[in-house]
């Protein structure tokens, strides 16, 4: 887990949009579109997703297959204190 290190603004955005949908499921085309990244490769969400799992944990973050991610609620306190930096 990469503590000291701050998240690119791409991460930071995909972030929040997670922070915001705390608590339900988000598909790739939603958060996508609410982390203002709609234009870029279906692809690029993932491997931000990566980064950020990197900085939170590996388990920061739920996949659910065939419908999206979901920031654990474990999660939110670190994620919260990681935007803030």
């Amino acid at each position: 887990m990469e503590t000291s290190a701050r998240l690119a603004a791409q991460e930071a955005a995909v972030l929040k949009a997670l922070l915001e949908c705390r608590g339900r499921v988000v598909g790739r085309r939603e958060l996508a579109r609410l982390a203002g990244i709609a234009e870029l490769n279906d692809r690029r969400c993932d491997s931000l997703l990566v980064a950020i799992r990197r900085h939170l944990g590996p388990d920061s973050i739920r996949t659910v297959r065939g419908r999206g991610w979901m920031l654990v609620p474990v999660a939110v306190d670190r994620a919260e204190v990681l935007l803030a930096a």
